[in-house]
């Protein structure tokens, strides 16, 4: 019973966060919209080519979050393309970003958080400068 690979990542906000959760993915990340299936909450499939990679769903106000932050997910690394364009619209956004190598594995990654405070990691080749 092998494991394939990695089918998406869901996140679960508020409708006013869902809503900056997608425009921040969108417009800083470069995921694009596309088609979800008319499930009852209401929510956002984001796509990375062809995959659709994040999906964002509203939460309940009825419904209990607890995080304990030793067990949470600490972030979701994204394969990318494009270090210095992606650098550009983190600054242009106000995203505070750092930048690390990975040693022996000839890659370069950024990390920054979305605006619910989860990790996100872009990694590049060490060569896409």
């Amino acid at each position: 019973m092998p494991v394939l690979g990695l089918s998406h990542f869901n996140l679960r906000a508020s409708r006013p966060l869902l809503d900056k959760l997608k425009d921040f993915y969108v417009d800083v990340v470069g995921l694009r919209p596309g088609f979800r299936p008319p499930f009852q909450r209401f929510g956002y499939w984001l796509y990375a080519g062809n995959l659709d990679v994040l999906h964002l769903t509203e939460a309940d106000s009825s419904e209990r979050q607890v995080v304990d932050v030793l067990t949470t997910l600490d972030h979701v690394a994204l394969k990318c393309a494009g270090r210095a364009t992606y650098e550009a619209a983190l600054s242009q956004h106000g995203v505070h970003y750092k930048v690390a190598s990975v040693p022996q594995t000839q890659q370069i990654q950024l990390f920054f958080d979305d605006p619910a405070g989860n990790g996100v990691e872009l990694v590049f080749a060490d060569s896409d400068a």
